[in-house]
């Protein structure tokens, strides 16, 4: 018995030994759908602008340049409901990439529209340096392209580029600062229309508690340029700020489970957003 104790023993040490000596397996990313479902209202006189890039914007730019020739006073109230369809692979825990199409219905005033695709898009997020406990903060750049369909007159392009500070205040990085500036240009397949640069400089925080809801605030100034079509401004421009607030259900290993952000925009009255983000994992680590 005491023979047979040591023999099982000693394998166990030997097998532990193995392990440790042998290479860790690579580690499958994420993968995932990142639905996103979002209601909005926006006021007459201006395009659905704001934090990030959803088919919103792309909606009513397409609307503008479709419809701007019958609107003698610009573009009118509206309302939006958009879902968006990224699917999203964490390649590593430093750079995504992600791609699909945006669909939406919207309201001018005649009821709602038939639900229809309205855009596609592709783009990265990657960390170009994290902070690790160091005293400079991780530096995180997030690029979008977006195209509206269908292919034709009245088509817009979108590049949407964000770059994100992010101080960490303790190891864990539970709790920190934020800064950035959001830049977007947009061009329209039309020489009678067109949309200036939309810019965002912001500030803001974050704090995640021991049961992983994870809030995080963000105030910042928003500068559009204007829009025109045919000589005529359908969109002024105005420097006006902004508001973004997110309440994020996380994993243990920072995997978004559950996600609702709500934003104001003074553009300048003010356009309200709400979105739900809803995750699909077909992989999560």
């Amino acid at each position: 018995m005491g023979l047979a104790c040591l023999t099982i023993s000693a394998s166990g040490t030997f097998a532990t030994e193995a392990e440790e000596d042998a290479p860790a397996k690579p580690t499958v990313p994420n993968v995932y759908l990142d639905l996103r479902t979002s209601y909005a209202t926006i006021p007459a006189g201006t395009l659905g602008l704001g934090f990030g890039t959803t088919s919103l914007s792309a909606a009513f730019e397409a609307l503008a340049a479709r419809r701007g020739t019958t609107l003698p006073n610009g573009l009118p109230t509206a309302k939006s409901i958009a879902v968006d369809l990224p699917l999203t692979v964490d390649v590593t825990d430093r750079v995504s990439l992600y791609g699909g199409v945006s669909g939406s219905t919207t309201d001018i005033g005649g009821g709602w529209s038939s639900f229809d695709i309205t855009s596609w898009n592709i783009g990265v997020q990657a960390d170009l340096y994290q902070q690790n406990g160091g005293r400079i903060p991780t530096i995180t750049l997030q690029s979008t392209l977006t195209q509206s369909v269908p292919n034709e007159t009245g088509m817009t392009n979108s590049f949407n580029n964000i770059l994100e500070f992010d101080y960490a205040l303790d190891e864990d990085e539970t709790r920190g600062w934020l800064a950035g500036v959001q830049y977007t240009h947009t061009t329209i397949a039309s020489p009678f229309a067109s949309i200036r640069p939309n810019t965002i400089l912001y500030a803001g925080g974050y704090y995640q508690w021991p049961s992983n809801w994870k809030f995080t605030g963000r105030l910042g100034m928003q500068s559009f340029s204007g829009a025109q079509l045919a000589g005529r401004t359908i969109a002024e421009s105005f420097p006006q700020p902004i508001l973004r607030l997110d309440l994020d259900r996380m994993d243990d290993n920072d995997n978004r489970l559950f996600g609702i952000t709500a934003l104001i925009a003074w553009t300048p009255k003010p356009s309200y957003q709400v979105t739900l983000r809803t995750p699909l994992y077909a992989v999560r680590n």
